[in-house]
């Protein structure tokens, strides 16, 4: 199973923007599709963000959607999440996830279906 290494969090203002790498060791990367979770404060992990293994298909979570950005960069190992116009609800611990080997066009919304994660990087928004 690929090994997930995240980072790029950090503290800045509402309305800034921030970059998350997450970088895959260990296995074949494009045979895995991607997903970003991330989980708030006292609350559960949840979905952000999905991309199949080539990046031809993506999905978002409604409270994302417009703002954050799901790429992969299968030469380099790294799928990316670009988060842009943040508030203080995007606050969070943001995890990577991989789900693999499995077929070119899928994406996965449950964290279930994943059977890797990263460690985690902290996401601060101050409003």
């Amino acid at each position: 199973q690929v090994q997930l290494v995240e980072s790029g969090g950090g503290l800045v203002q509402a309305g800034s923007s921030l970059r998350l790498s997450c970088v895959g060791s260990g296995d074949t990367f494009s045979d895995y599709a991607m997903g970003w979770f991330r989980q708030p404060p006292g609350q559960e992990r949840e979905f952000v963000s999905a991309i199949t293994r080539v990046g031809r298909k993506t999905s978002y979570s409604g409270s994302v959607k417009g703002r954050f950005t799901i790429s992969r960069d299968n030469a380099k190992n790294t799928v990316y999440l670009q988060m842009n116009s943040l508030k203080a609800e995007d606050t969070g611990v943001y995890y990577c996830a991989a789900r693999g080997p499995t077929v070119t066009g899928a994406y996965y919304t449950q964290d279930s279906a994943y059977v890797s994660w990263g460690q985690g990087t902290q996401v601060t928004v101050s409003s």
